[in-house]
């Protein structure tokens, strides 16, 4: 009979009782929780064969029992450790050498796997891309997703070509002495259209209603909304977006450039209209109120040939 391998949190505690039964007798403060024979067990210890066949075991694994020394297990109680199966080196592992080659170059420019295993295929040192990946892992140089966050789907950025094809959202961030408040832009990069709106908070609710609240103004459907990856644009916004007819695609990581028509909107926002008056929600509010029908209906645009977005739109029908 033969102890197959077991992850039995309690057999480690279960081993060294075996061997206390051998050696001698169970102390009497815990042969009274056992049945009416313990108070034998205290008296004379059981034989090698005896204890094994009580608790189920071969007498060969206790008699390989007795000759490990208990540790310090849980709850401070002395047990004999379940050794792992696992074996302790593989055939084909990696050398020190390579693996420290490939922390180096890891360190070195801080670039991706695939970069790192083909620098190191450059400088003659043989090795798969799986193994420069596992190496990364194990030594803690992989930043690993949080399996709370949800996968932004990618999709396809549209052509600009009519109103509404493609729709650029952000958020302006002020921080007035204790307060703290934002501004809501929006622009349509067909027709330069803008809209925008102060904010108390920012969030996924907040976004959505300043689309609708948008899209009451603008005179045209939005079909794409592209925005950066802040939390006020995450999956419970592209979610309700779908359910108005609007796909929602978020720009490349860290790069800001990919939304560069909202950000130079919000450049010019900022230096003629909200850098004129008081730092407030309030005054915000009132310049913006005044300085949107002028955006929109009068200042002139060079990528519209010199027009402004509502007369673009008229232009185009």
């Amino acid at each position: 009979m033969y102890m197959s391998y077991t992850n039995n949190p309690n057999l480690p505690h279960v081993r060294t009782e075996a061997v206390r039964l051998v050696k001698q007798g169970w102390s009497i403060r815990k042969a009274a929780k056992v049945r009416t024979e313990a108070v034998r067990l205290v008296k004379q210890g059981w034989s090698i064969r005896k204890a094994a066949k009580h608790f189920g075991f071969s007498h060969c694994s206790v008699r390989l029992w007795l000759k490990k020394k208990p540790v310090y297990g849980w709850h401070g109680r002395m047990e004999i450790p379940t050794l792992s199966s696992r074996p302790k080196h593989h055939p084909k592992q990696l050398s020190d050498e390579k693996i420290s080659a490939i922390v180096q170059q890891r360190l070195k420019r801080n670039r991706c796997a695939e970069i790192v295993h083909r620098e190191l295929l450059n400088q003659g040192i043989e090795i798969s891309l799986s193994s420069v990946k596992r190496t990364l892992k194990r030594q803690g140089l992989i930043r690993h997703r949080s399996p709370w966050k949800r996968w932004h789907f990618a999709e396809a950025r549209p052509m600009a070509v009519l109103a509404g094809d493609l729709v650029q959202i952000d958020t302006i961030h002020f921080v007035i002495g204790d307060r703290r408040f934002y501004v809501y832009t929006l622009v349509d990069l067909a027709s330069r259209w803008a809209y925008a709106k102060v904010s108390l908070r920012i969030n996924t609710w907040e976004s959505l209603n300043f689309v609708k609240e948008a899209l009451q103004h603008s005179g045209f459907s939005f079909k794409m909304m592209q925005s950066d990856h802040g939390s006020e644009f995450s999956a419970w916004f592209t979610e309700n977006l779908r359910k108005l007819g609007i796909n929602h695609r978020h720009i490349r990581v860290r790069k800001s450039n990919d939304n560069g028509h909202i950000e130079r909107f919000n450049r010019t926002l900022q230096e003629e209209c909200l850098n004129k008056v008081n730092q407030n929600p309030k005054s915000f509010q009132k310049a913006i109120n005044e300085y949107m029908p002028y955006y929109n209906n009068e200042r002139l645009h060079l990528g519209l040939k010199f027009l402004a977005p509502l007369e673009w739109l008229k232009a185009i029908g």
